[in-house]
């Protein structure tokens, strides 16, 4: 018999499973910089999920940029390109904005996109048993989760209140009924992963600024930083997961009963300049690589001198509350008008240098417009 293929119990979960969590981690990791801790209890997560050991929902919280949708997407991509996951791997990701939009249901909205999902994976002829055995088990990714808070500046938000009420139905509820094909179908959907993400950004400043007076703990104390290229810049060591606290997120808006949820809320780190040199050239989708491939359909090799890679980093690792979205603006302030006419340069080779980015950078600083 093959050891690497499941095997099924009568529930239809594996009593061997040919996925284990450090794999999911490694490949997880070649597209999401420095999360690794993220990365891990994520990975653990959803492999006791599939395996049908229970398994913590999960809230992450994380600045812009930081890579909350990335690893959200990530997880999704590769659970679908393993087709031996294919009855246990019934994944969706829905924005939170979204589905407080629907008007059907929350519990109909996400139970028929997994339904859906199951009959792609599975196919249109699998049995409505096994169909059904999927949606009860999927994994569910929600997007933007701070969207849906419950007041805003201090007002009542109805539709958040309402959504936030739904979601926490569905997670506990042993027999939600949903459409589809026309039939109504009843599913024990407290089985379902949910994995929900969001900026937060008031919670950071509301904590920050928590910090920074001294209220409740040390405040905290500038520190010199000095760049791979010997800049220097005071920054304010602060890191969310050292501050924050379960009263934060109920002031926030996020209600206790959902919070609750989560047994696992993982803070995202912020970014540092080496995380975001690696985001920039590393990974298969990275910006620096799609941009090459663009340069590369009209004969032109894209190069990029080390010193400027560190000079895009530093100025991104500078604008903490955009994360890896700063390095995109910064290069293509440097890029744009190259980009417009490739055919200009030329030459068969363009090379990005320190001079070009420190330049582009200086410009932005003074007001000047965006190079044409």
């Amino acid at each position: 018999m093959d050891t690497c293929a499941p095997i099924r119990n009568n529930d239809g979960l594996m009593d061997t499973f040919p996925l284990r969590p450090r794999e999911v981690f490694e490949a997880l990791s070649k597209t999401v910089v420095g999360q690794d801790e993220a990365i891990r209890e994520l990975s653990v997560a959803i492999v006791k999920h599939l395996v049908g050991h229970p398994a913590p929902n999960m809230l992450l919280i994380g600045n812009s940029g930081s890579g909350k949708t990335t690893l959200m997407r990530a997880v999704e991509q590769f659970l679908a390109s393993r087709p031996e996951l294919s009855h246990s791997a019934n994944v969706i990701r829905i924005n939170a904005n979204v589905l407080a939009e629907e008007h059907q249901g929350y519990g109909r909205a996400v139970l028929g996109r997994l339904f859906a999902n199951a009959r792609t994976r599975l196919g249109a002829n699998a049995p409505m048993p096994d169909l059904l055995r999927s949606v009860e088990h999927g994994i569910v990714f929600i997007d933007e989760v701070d969207k849906i808070r419950a007041q805003v500046s201090g007002e009542p938000n109805v539709r958040g209140i309402v959504a936030q009420e739904a979601l926490l139905t569905l997670m506990e509820n042993e027999n939600v009924e949903f459409e589809a094909n026309g039939m109504m179908f009843a599913v024990n959907s407290s089985k379902i992963l949910f994995i929900v993400g969001g900026a937060f950004e008031e919670l950071y400043e509301a904590v920050f600024r928590r910090a920074t007076i001294g209220q409740d703990v040390a405040p905290m104390k500038p520190i010199v930083v000095v760049s791979a290229s010997g800049e220097v810049r005071e920054e304010l060591p602060f890191h969310l997961r050292d501050y924050l606290k379960y009263d934060d997120l109920f002031r926030y808006g996020m209600t206790p009963q959902f919070v609750s949820r989560f047994e696992s809320i993982v803070v995202l780190n912020d970014l540092g300049e080496s995380d975001l040199a690696r985001i920039f050239v590393e990974p298969e989708a990275s910006i620096f690589r799609t941009s090459r491939a663009y340069f590369q359909r009209f004969g032109i090799d894209l190069q990029i001198t080390r010193g400027a890679l560190i000079a895009i980093a530093w100025d991104a690792a500078r604008q903490k509350r955009l994360g890896a979205r700063a390095l995109r603006e910064t290069f293509r302030r440097v890029i744009g008008g190259l980009e417009f006419d490739p055919a200009d340069a030329g030459t068969h080779v363009i090379t990005v240098d320190e001079a070009m980015v420190k330049q582009t950078i200086a410009g932005r600083e003074q007001g000047s417009p965006r190079p044409r």
